[in-house]
């Protein structure tokens, strides 16, 4: 098939959405699909070496559930946007976050063809959604399949659009995160755990951090280890200093290609996100590292650890309960390499080939659905008069 991905995030800016995106794009031209990603991009010289994007427009950040959104928001490319989906000859149109301005919302506007929506996001509550949705809704319509990446992200779609939505999870290349060499100078006997995620109120490190500090006089050979960057790191940079808290490793942000590494060099993955996360990639890539984890028990987390098993959940926003977790797995490494061989067993299941071999069977599910739905309104002009 000839597919269509349009994406509403910044293509170059590293993120839940995108990274889905980039990999779905490489699993379907490996079984031989034409496609193309369209997505605004702050980064002109990545469009230029991938003859299978087109960037549209230039993405600015806009906060949105409690981090930022770096989408497009110009209006202006409405007619080029229109020629796209027009003129492209796509079979499929599969749009990421099919409601955000301006890109996608736009492309099912102008769309001719089949279209596929995948709904990424989770949230308490939508603005946009709730005051939206009569105008929303005739793009919902033109729909011919939804995704949801995860129970939570559907109920939370399905609030405010009803309708038939078929969960399809984010998917992980196991083989990339088996087999790595940790790095060196962090394999020196200490213990370690490890964060990665944007630095934001909503991942929790601030909790994290504090835990840390709680610990630490209890073991001397603990190490934290942050991988990620963001809004909040000067002033978690500050914490560190007030608090003279040794052992602390700000990574910053790491290229795809080292990620691996770090988790690879870790002996606890930790992630005390305080909500509004759908699904938790992050959770995926530890246990296909064959790491045991410590996470929040929120919506989208426990759609992916099972406590006890893979891992240890706590409530959210409590350091007592963090605190404890961390030190049960500290204490215990027979807890740890068993929860990791589970997690890496469960891993498997998400491995990108099954996702692609589900998003297929969606799209050719639409197409089955849009054709009659065309010939009906060709009918009309095809009669006698």
């Amino acid at each position: 098939m000839k597919i269509a991905l349009v994406s509403a995030y910044d293509y170059a800016h590293p993120g839940g959405v995108t990274e889905h995106v980039r990999h779905l794009a490489a699993g379907l031209r490996r079984r031989g699909h034409d496609v193309t990603v369209f997505a605004p991009c702050s980064d002109r010289e990545l469009a230029e070496r991938d003859s299978d994007f087109i960037r549209v427009g230039r993405p600015f950040p806009i906060p949105m559930h409690g981090s930022v959104a770096r989408i497009t928001v110009s209006l202006h490319l409405t007619n080029r946007i229109k020629h796209y989906v027009r003129d492209g000859d796509f079979e499929v149109i599969h749009y990421h976050e099919p409601l955000m301005p301006v890109l996608p919302v736009t492309a099912l506007r102008f769309s001719k063809t089949t279209n596929v929506g995948t709904f990424h996001a989770f949230a308490r509550s939508n603005v946009g959604y709730y005051y939206g949705k009569p105008l929303l809704r005739r793009y919902v319509r033109r729909l011919h399949a939804r995704i949801a990446v995860s129970n939570p992200a559907r109920e939370f779609v399905r609030h405010y659009f009803p309708g038939d939505y078929r969960v399809i999870p984010n998917g992980i290349d196991v083989r990339r995160f088996q087999n790595q060499a940790p790095y060196p100078e962090l394999r020196d006997g200490m213990t370690n755990l490890l964060f990665v995620g944007r630095l934001e109120y909503r991942k929790g490190l601030g909790y994290l951090l504090r835990a840390f500090a709680q610990l630490k006089p209890q073991y001397p050979n603990l190490r934290l280890i942050i991988v990620g960057d963001g809004p909040l790191r000067r002033w978690y940079g500050n914490f560190l200093a007030r608090k003279q808290l040794d052992d602390v490793v700000m990574a910053g942000y790491v290229p795809a290609s080292d990620l691996p590494r770090y988790y690879a060099s870790c002996d606890i993955f930790c992630s005390p996100a305080t909500g509004d996360e759908s699904f938790g990639i992050v959770l995926l890539e530890a246990m296909a590292s064959g790491k045991p984890i410590v996470a929040t028990s929120i919506d989208g987390f426990r759609e992916v650890v099972t406590h006890g098993r893979e891992g240890l959940l706590v409530e959210r926003k409590s350091r007592r309960q963090l605190s404890y977790a961390l030190q049960t797995l500290i204490n215990n490494p027979a807890m740890r390499q068993e929860m990791g061989q589970a997690g890496l067993l469960k891993a498997h299941q998400y491995d990108w080939e099954r996702i692609i071999d589900e998003v297929t069977d969606v799209y050719r599910q639409a197409r089955d659905q849009a054709q009659p739905a065309r010939s009906v309104r060709l009918e009309p002009s095809l009669s006698p008069r």
